[in-house]
């Protein structure tokens, strides 16, 4: 049995995780992963190509994140034109029969993030945001839902915006060129780890701190929690929605029932409980589909 997994990008390592999750997945229920990853990441075209690549290759179901909302729907359709089964994570798809999606809520993630950041600053400060690509799906909601958040604190004065497209080195630099034309600031709400970690970097080099907030509980952000330069981050589990998608796919293939959807719960972490996910992903544990629904709320 064969599963063809797609990611957005080979930068990020919360997708570093996810491809890990879905090997797990697959080696427990006796399946083989074959990972479609865009060299430029976040590419529509060159993640459509791959569809079609992955199509000829003939994989009995698709383990799927698209790397943007509309921009693969022709791609995506011809999955379901060949009649091959889709699990999604990560970002919902849409335009397609799924057989499940497996994801969390960025909404109210963000919220909490913000709430986290915005209660260690007593509510007053001066905050800089750090967003993913402009139109990505996860970075438009968790910004959306800071600067909802900011709203009902009128003692927080969000000071600006950088893009850093999930990426490390993007959010530094960018950082960097913010800082020096704006000063310093007293909190990061950073859309991804990744980013929280590049604003890390930019701000050591400006001789400054700043209390950080990321999103996804990737091992980088853990450590910087540990060593006090990231007060927190939520945990925006790619690599549980991954191995949770693929075990769907699997079962689904076998002709069981599969939840059509699973929301995984917010946690936050900081230093008081980061020792909780102070391992590598690979020494992780994730919980089954059959774990993660018993631990849901009923209805």
């Amino acid at each position: 049995m064969k599963i063809a997994v797609f990611t957005k990008n080979r930068t990020n390592p919360a997708y570093q995780a996810a491809r890990l999750g879905a090997d797990r997945a697959a080696a427990w229920l006796g399946a083989k992963t074959v990972h479609y990853v865009p060299e430029t990441g976040d590419d529509p075209d060159e993640q459509s190509a791959l569809v079609d690549r992955a199509l000829a290759e003939a994989p009995d179901a698709f383990v799927f994140t698209p790397v943007h909302a509309t921009k693969v729907d022709a791609a995506i359709a011809r999955i379901v034109a060949a009649g091959i089964p889709i699990a999604g994570f990560v970002n919902p798809v849409p335009n397609a029969p799924c057989v499940t999606y497996v994801g969390s809520d960025d909404t109210r993630l963000a919220l909490e993030a913000a709430q986290t950041l915005f209660r260690h600053l007593h509510g007053r400060g001066e905050v800089l945001v750090v967003s993913g690509p402009i139109d990505s799906v996860t970075s438009v909601e968790r910004v959306h839902a800071f600067l909802d958040a900011a709203e009902l604190r009128p003692g927080i004065v969000l000071k600006g915006t950088v893009v850093g497209d999930y990426r490390r080195d993007v959010a530094r630099d960018r950082t960097a060129h913010w800082l020096a034309g704006h000063g310093r600031v007293d909190g990061v709400l950073a859309a991804n780890d990744i980013m929280a970690i590049g604003v890390v970097d930019a701000l050591k080099v400006a001789g400054q701190r700043a209390a950080i907030v990321g999103v996804n509980a990737i091992p980088e952000a853990i450590d910087a929690i540990k060593r006090g330069e990231m007060l927190a981050t939520a945990d925006f589990n790619a690599m549980r929605m991954a191995f949770l998608a693929t075990e769907c796919a699997i079962r689904h293939l076998h002709g069981e029932i599969v939840p059509a959807h699973v929301d995984l719960p917010v946690a936050i972490v900081d230093r008081h409980n980061c020792s909780s996910w102070d391992l590598p992903y690979a020494e992780r544990p994730i919980p089954t589909l059959e774990e993660t629904l018993a631990c849901m709320p009923a209805g």
